[in-house]
């Protein structure tokens, strides 16, 4: 609505820095639980029996402490003005200009910051969990049936790794360099590639459900379970009571 009002805000300061710290708050989130999923995964896949009976609370406390960082990393958001009245085209802007009072060279130190701490780094992360996951898969001796749902696995973390770097990576060096050269030039040239850029790195959560559908048969049959009302526990039962012989076969005689 905000673009096609002519990036003409309407609804004041407040909520421009609400859905400022929303947005940037909601993406470094997505990177870093990402990143402990990685590690969770790979974990798993090196430790298949290990079983921690604290998982749940590990977990819980791993969740707090992300969103703990996240909201003290976007602080500095809220408190500096997000929005600019331009005068000469009679619009008030909301995070595309900078205030007056707003420093670029303050904003490109700040956003370096995330960018390096709450994607760079994460991103390394994930990037070498996944790379050692494969390496793990590739080197596990395996029947035919194994081999087919290891490949599976593999063409998954490959897809999931590829989507994490597309989505986040141009939004985050586009971020360093449009401030860049706000700091340097007063001015930048790369607005409509930066918001394409920042769009781009909310697909991720969007695309993700449609990877795991076509690459997963376990999630693509889930899926279907859940359209259809059934739970996982039914279907397992339902399974597991026609293999065992438990409902009756239907005769193929008629009785008169």
């Amino acid at each position: 609505a905000y673009h096609v009002n002519g990036n003409n805000w309407l609804f004041g300061e407040g909520l421009c820095k609400v859905l400022v710290g929303f947005f940037y708050g909601n993406m470094y989130c997505s990177i870093l639980f990402m990143t402990c999923l990685s590690v969770q995964r790979y974990w798993v896949v090196v430790n298949p029996i290990v079983h921690s009976r604290k998982k749940s609370e590990i977990a819980l406390g791993i969740s707090l402490a992300i969103w703990i960082l996240i909201l003290l990393g976007t602080i500095p958001l809220y408190l500096v003005d997000q929005t600019a009245y331009i005068s000469n085209l009679n619009i008030t802007t909301c995070h595309d200009v900078l205030p007056e009072n707003v420093l670029a060279h303050d904003m490109f130190s700040y956003f370096l910051s995330l960018a390096v701490g709450l994607f760079l780094i994460p991103a390394f992360i994930t990037a070498v969990a996944y790379t050692l996951m494969i390496k793990t898969l590739n080197a596990s001796v395996s029947d035919v049936s194994s081999g087919k749902k290891r490949k599976r696995a593999i063409k998954l973390i490959i897809t999931v790794l590829s989507m994490y770097l597309i989505c986040f990576t141009p939004s985050n060096v586009l971020l360093v360099v449009h401030y860049s050269l706000l700091k340097t030039y007063s001015q930048s040239y790369l607005y409509m590639s930066y918001i394409t850029a920042l769009c781009l790195s909310t697909l991720n959560s969007c695309i993700d459900p449609f990877i795991y559908y076509y690459v997963s048969k376990d999630f693509r049959d889930n899926l279907k379970n859940a359209l259809l009302c059934r739970s996982v526990r039914t279907t397992r039962r339902m399974q597991v009571s026609l293999s065992s012989g438990k409902y009756p076969k239907k005769s193929n005689s008629y009785s008169s």
